[in-house]
């Protein structure tokens, strides 16, 4: 058994610990008042006229408040050994559902909408619920609060609550499993129940700020949009077609007849007054080493760049085009799924890689924009920029700016001992001594040179 499994089972263990912190401190808070409230008065010493009437009202008032206390204590064991019997007997567990909803206009966020049929909420108690998720992580206990009515009387058929939940990374998840927990009115006692969760959810990209390119589409598909210039569509003598009565016979094509016995044409070069779609393309590729990929650096910039990604696409989604988006990766993507929860999924599950490089993945003839990253190779970049003409868009994402902070702040949050609240955080303070910046720099820089030398329209994000 590794360190990590055995870290793991410790982990899963303590789920089942039924004792909290609340439970040390009220121990200690239970000491005081009885040494306060019955230590015997000393010999010889005549206690003032009012001490007894103030002993008296705080005797009762901590037998009032332990009662109450033991009370929801009492009922949080019956609610807990109810549903115990409940889920054994019908097969009750707990219903996951994950939706994900946009928040003023702007930011897609997570929420996790959960509920329990047939249990019971403690008497001025709680019950919370936790899952777990891929490599066995734990999300945050979040509370079912709320009371769900049957759909025919007025009894409860359940108890539910939704929560706002924070992942580390904006891809898809993969449920392991969850837990319900049962806590009194103090948080004293914390009596947990296994779920038997599985399932699937993704955490989406946000948008973020960035600029809005004046671009147009090179693909037409349908007539109904008219461009006021004419664009140059496939052909130039390049593709032939099968002979049809009213050709022109000065096209026919002899050397194939004389090989194959077949008439065919060639297809002259044709200007189109219509487009219809933009062909949105953003590469994930990264010319990095092999040991880069799985680093927090590169997850956390691959976050970065997925925002700017899904930002570039909302911007062009609300021109007059059709927006194509072209992942350079595969996925099975639910058919219900609209077209822009589809591409938000699939750029969510998109990874850093190293197989699809820019000069297979992009078209220049098609594809409209084009999104690179830091990790895009310099090479591959100028070789595709010789292809490209004046029309095309580059949107260079500088991933590095996800751990842009200020740092005499950074450093002051520090000196008096508040630690980094999550990942990203904690990266931001190292990032400034970290190796891999000063590479990452120096790629960047490279790529914007090429950039500059091309003649194609680019945006720094």
């Amino acid at each position: 058994m590794t360190l990590k499994q055995l870290r793991w089972k410790v982990k899963y263990a303590l789920q089942y610990f039924p004792f909290t912190l609340n439970t040390l401190l009220a121990g200690f808070a239970l000491w005081g008042a009885y040494h306060l409230l019955y230590k015997p008065v000393p010999k010889g010493e005549i206690p003032s006229s009012v001490i007894p009437f103030i002993l008296l009202m705080g005797k009762m008032a901590l037998l009032i408040f332990a009662g109450v206390v033991l009370t929801s204590v009492i009922a949080t064991v019956i609610c807990w050994a109810w549903y115990l019997f409940i889920k054994n007997k019908n097969g009750t567990v707990l219903k996951i559902q994950f939706t994900t909803e946009t928040v003023k206009g702007k930011k897609s966020k997570l929420f996790l909408n959960a509920s329990l049929d047939a249990a019971l909420r403690p008497f001025l108690g709680f019950v919370k619920g936790s899952i777990v998720y891929d490599n066995n992580e734990i999300t945050e206990r979040f509370s079912l609060l709320s009371n769900t009515k049957k759909e025919r009387g007025t009894g409860r058929a359940a108890i539910s609550g939704r929560s706002r939940l924070i992942f580390p990374d904006i891809k898809e998840y993969d449920l392991k499993g969850g837990f319900v927990f049962f806590q009194d009115m103090l948080h004293l006692f914390s009596l947990a129940a296994a779920q038997p969760v599985s399932g699937h959810f993704y955490q989406p990209p946000v948008l973020m700020n960035g600029d809005d390119a004046d671009v147009s589409p090179k693909k037409t598909e349908t007539l109904d949009v008219r461009i006021d210039q004419l664009r140059r569509v496939e052909g130039e003598y390049l593709n032939y077609k099968d002979f049809e009565a009213g050709d022109d016979v000065r096209r026919i094509v002899w050397k194939v007849y004389a090989k194959n016995r077949e008439l065919v044409v060639r297809v002259p070069e044709q200007f189109e007054p219509y487009a219809s779609h933009l062909y949105l393309y953003a590469t994930f590729h990264a010319s990095v080493k092999a040991a880069w990929l799985g680093d927090d650096y590169l997850k956390e910039m691959l976050n970065y760049y997925k925002n700017y990604v899904w930002t570039v696409y909302d911007t062009l989604s609300k021109k007059e085009w059709k927006v194509n988006y072209i992942p350079d990766q595969q996925f099975s993507i639910a058919e219900q799924a609209g077209e822009a929860e589809r591409n938000a999924r699939i750029i969510s599950n998109s990874t850093w890689q190293t197989d699809n490089d820019l000069g297979t993945y992009f078209n220049p003839k098609t594809g409209s924009v084009l999104c690179i990253s830091s990790f895009t190779g310099a090479a591959e970049l100028a070789e595709m920029l010789e292809r490209c003409d004046a029309s095309t868009v580059i949107y260079f994402i500088k991933t590095s700016r996800v751990f842009r902070h200020f740092v005499p702040l950074t450093w002051l949050t520090r000196l008096i001992f508040l630690p980094p609240q999550d990942r990203l955080a904690r990266l931001r303070t190292r990032w400034t001594f970290s190796p891999m910046r000063l590479q990452v720099k120096k790629k960047e820089q490279e790529l914007e040179t090429i950039l500059k030398k091309s003649n194609v329209l680019w945006t720094e994000l």
